[in-house]
């Protein structure tokens, strides 16, 4: 989920008095050495702000959204927060992991936790994909073994870093 950074909103930039203003108190508040972070939960979902300066009771804030290589996920996160603001639903997030992605990721996860504990890969595989499974003969070739042992792998791989790309998923045509 992407941070909306936020600013107090000038004079000149308060175009509307009718807009709802955005309530920092409301959420959850902490400071941190960059600045003040707050989590608002607007219906069912969690938005998290960032600020620079300390909130202010009863101000109007705006959105500032730097041209950065964030820009998308941040203009879309805002995009979001405004919706619900003002009583809309704010539509999907703007990158969600699809159902077998999720299962995957489980699974890997089970699997570098098993591997983890000492299991061999015939016991990490019987966990996973059920005993029955499994052939008494032929295990050194067959393909769970190969599918064990890639999500062994890709479960180290989250272990060592990876799981930072699950918050910035790869662009098309980058």
């Amino acid at each position: 989920m992407e941070v909306v950074p936020v600013k107090v909103a000038s004079v000149a930039d308060r175009r509307s008095a009718s807009l709802p203003p955005l309530d920092l108190f409301a959420g959850q508040v902490r400071r941190a050495a960059d600045g003040w972070h707050a989590v608002l939960r607007i219906g069912a979902v969690d938005h998290r702000i960032w600020s620079k300066e300390p909130p202010l009771f009863g101000a109007s804030y705006a959105a500032e959204l730097p041209f950065d290589g964030d820009f998308d996920e941040r203009a879309y996160a805002a995009r979001r927060l405004w919706r619900a603001m003002n009583g809309r639903a704010p539509g999907p997030a703007f990158h969600q992991l699809s159902k077998q992605r999720r299962e995957r990721l489980s699974a890997a996860i089970r699997a570098l936790d098993a591997h983890s504990a000492g299991g061999s890969y015939r016991i990490i595989a019987e966990a996973l994909f059920g005993k029955r499974r499994i052939p008494d003969r032929a295990w050194k070739t067959h393909d769970l073994r190969n599918r064990t042992i890639r999500l062994v792998q890709s479960g180290l791989a989250l272990m060592r870093g990876g799981y930072r790309k699950l918050l910035r998923p790869e662009r098309r045509g980058e």
